[in-house]
């Protein structure tokens, strides 16, 4: 069998395992393997095939996998977490909220609430809109 080939089949199953981890290192390798099978259809020796490895490897490795991966992850929607996501979402209050306390359900959990506006009261059943949330306390506004 052609040392090319070889090379060749390494290319594949590196890029095989390459859709099972994700990292963009056995994509890198696997470039470096088809510049392995490159040198062997031009018939350099063994030594020369495995230096043509290494150095398409290297650089795709150090240069090219960079770049792409800051374009993936540029390219990822930014997501709201943990508090921050509760920002203007709507809940429900209930148990009534006042300038000492209440509590509030906000996307299925309870939180303890105060109103943005002193003064301002809600009842039980009433739509808010969380406006932040302070430490474990929803600052609410009336709803819609």
């Amino acid at each position: 069998m052609h040392a090319g080939l070889i090379w060749l089949g390494a290319a594949v199953l590196l890029a095989a395992g390459e859709a099972a981890g994700g990292e963009l290192i056995l994509i890198m390798l696997a470039a470096g393997a088809l510049g392995g099978s490159g040198a062997a259809f031009l018939g350099a020796p063994v030594w020369g095939q495995a230096l043509a490895f290494a150095l398409v490897s290297v650089i795709m490795l150090a240069a090219v996998r960079p770049i792409v991966r800051r374009r993936m992850l540029a390219s990822l929607p930014e997501h709201e977490t943990n508090t921050a996501a509760l920002t203007g979402r709507g809940g429900t209050v209930v148990e009534a909220v006042d300038g000492s306390g209440g509590l509030v359900e906000i996307a299925g959990d309870t939180w303890t609430a105060r109103p943005l506006i002193e003064g301002e009261t809600f009842t039980a059943g009433e739509k808010i809109l969380v406006h932040e949330i302070e430490g474990a306390t929803a600052i609410v506004v009336r709803g819609l």
